[in-house]
């Protein structure tokens, strides 16, 4: 055990905060900390949009599903998959990269690198004594974002990061057991951890909630993936010249 250890193990979402803008100093810290992560091939398909402007947020908040925290917090981050400076790349050096970036491979790659990027900002944050959120909700609206943030072709808004000074500390969610996640030299996947998690899952929500809630994982998870959301994003992806080939 260490201290990077203890921070990843305490992690939890916060999604309230002190208003308290986090200084130029920590936002630096954050980024120079994303780009140390690992990037296939030293690509590094990915770009930060940080947003300050309370109105920007304002907006931001409505069109991530009106999530509050999205405009209250230390700052936002918009984690970006950024094929776009590669575009630049083909015409500085006169090459046809077309194929390659309209890739599914190359589509996994930015979407990876994104992702590796911003877990070290997170933990950075946290390291920080900040707090964290990521806001999938922007994946709502894609096309009124990329206008707001005035996204180039090439590029998608993947995901949100709200970031700040922690107005208050909420209990850490159980995730699924060990076995049901590692498996040695072979998949082995059975119904018995799984239950052993829903019996976890629904104690959890029954004392955070004082026994207003008691669902279960399965069931949670069976209720969402019955209604199937954000369906426009193929044809998104691909408008913006990804995962065409």
């Amino acid at each position: 055990m260490n201290s990077v250890i203890e921070t990843i193990l305490n992690h939890r979402s916060i999604r309230k905060y002190e208003d308290k803008p986090l200084s130029e100093e920590q936002i630096q810290t954050i980024v120079e900390s994303a780009q140390a992560a690992s990037t296939s091939s030293y690509i590094q398909a990915y770009s930060i949009i940080g947003v300050k402007d309370k109105e920007t947020k304002r907006k931001l908040a409505q069109l991530a599903g009106n999530q509050p925290y999205v405009e209250t917090n230390g700052h936002f981050f918009v984690f970006c998959a950024d094929f776009h400076r590669h575009d630049v790349i083909a015409e500085m050096e006169k090459k046809d990269l077309s194929t390659a970036l309209e890739s599914t491979e190359q589509f996994m790659v930015a979407i990876i690198d994104v992702a590796l990027a911003a877990q070290n900002a997170t933990l950075a944050a946290e390291s920080m004594g900040l707090g964290a959120c990521y806001i999938g909700g922007l994946r709502n609206e894609l096309e009124e974002v990329s206008k707001l943030l005035k996204l180039p072709y090439h590029v998608i808004p993947l995901f949100g990061l709200t970031v700040g000074h922690p107005a208050g500390i909420t209990d850490k969610k159980p995730r699924l057991p060990f076995k049901h996640v590692y498996h040695e030299e072979t998949y082995e996947q059975t119904k018995k951890e799984l239950t052993a998690y829903n019996e976890e899952i629904s104690a959890y929500y029954n004392e955070r909630t004082n026994g207003k809630r008691q669902d279960t994982w399965t069931g949670q998870m069976a209720d969402m993936l019955s209604n199937p959301k954000r369906m426009y994003m193929k044809e998104f992806v691909e408008k913006q010249g990804f995962n065409k080939k």
